[in-house]
């Protein structure tokens, strides 16, 4: 049985992309069956490929292609849709509990709560800052992923 994972930033072009593609790497090197997205809280971006910078990061520290992801919104079936709803940081954390439809199945956290040490802390968002930027939050998102991936295999199995 796959898990789902739903990675949620405010865009969908800088952190939830990286986060996405850390723990598909993270996943698919431990067997984890996985089923996982991304998605922003924000319409703004919607159908772009991820950040110049974040797609550079990604390439470069994660050897790992981001460019076909494409930008997409939250919408309310994927309370439903995804397992997990996992979120960078507290406003995105409120955005998502205010979509959330009444029955919604799915369990919502921040990413960082999943790396012991970090719990309670937001994934910095690089937007405005430069490659150290996307590179610190490449960082951030890749340990966290592997901390959930590991967590949720001895979970599912």
């Amino acid at each position: 049985m796959a898990v789902s994972v739903l990675m949620v930033c405010l865009g969908n072009i800088c952190r939830s992309p990286l986060a996405e593609a850390a723990f598909r790497h993270h996943a698919e090197r431990i067997e984890l069956d996985v089923l996982v997205d991304s998605a922003g809280t924000g319409d703004w971006h919607v159908g772009r490929p991820p950040d110049r910078r974040a797609q550079e990061v990604a390439q470069r520290l994660g050897r790992m292609d981001i460019s076909n992801l494409r930008a997409r919104q939250v919408q309310r079936d994927d309370f439903h849709r995804f397992d997990h709803i996992v979120v960078m940081d507290q406003s995105n954390l409120r955005n998502v509990r205010a979509l959330a439809p009444g029955d919604a199945s799915a369990r919502i956290s921040m990413l960082l709560d999943h790396l012991p040490g970090h719990e309670g802390r937001a994934v910095a968002d690089p937007y405005y800052g430069d490659v150290e930027d996307f590179e610190a939050c490449w960082h951030e998102v890749e340990a966290a992923a592997r901390s959930l991936a590991k967590r949720l295999q001895q979970e599912f199995g």
